[in-house]
C-alpha cells in the first residue's frame, strides 16, 4: 500500500502545473493536427515532443518523490516505515526504468 503524503514542494507543484498547462497545449494541438489532416511525420513529431515533455515531469516528480516522500521515510526510525518506502522504491524502479 502506497504511503499517503502530499509533499510536492510548493516550488515543484508550480513548476509541474506549468509544465502539464504546456502539455495540455500540446494535446490540444496534437487534435488539431489530426483534424486538419496534417502531414504524418509532423505529427509524429508533436506526440514525440510530447512524449519528452511528459517524461521531464515524470522526472521532477520521481526527484521529488526521492528528496522528500523517501528519504524521509528511511531516515524514520519505524521499521515497518521504512520497509514499505524500500517496497515501494523497488515498485518505482522496476515500473519506471525502462
Amino acid at each position: 500500500m502506497p504511503i499517503k503524503m502530499g509533499c510536492i514542494t510548493k516550488e515543484r507543484k508550480t513548476e509541474l502545473l506549468s509544465r502539464l498547462s504546456r502539455i495540455e497545449g500540446q494535446i490540444k494541438g496534437l487534435k488539431s493536427m489530426v483534424e486538419d489532416e496534417r502531414y504524418c511525420l509532423d505529427i509524429l513529431q508533436q506526440v514525440s515532443s510530447t512524449f519528452e515533455a511528459l517524461r521531464g515531469v515524470s522526472k521532477v516528480i520521481m526527484r521529488n518523490y526521492l528528496e522528500i516522500c523517501a528519504t524521509s521515510a528511511l531516515q524514520s526510525k519505524r521499521k515497518e516505515k521504512q520497509a514499505r518506502i524500500y517496497d515501494e522504491l523497488m515498485k518505482a524502479i522496476y515500473k519506471f526504468a525502462r
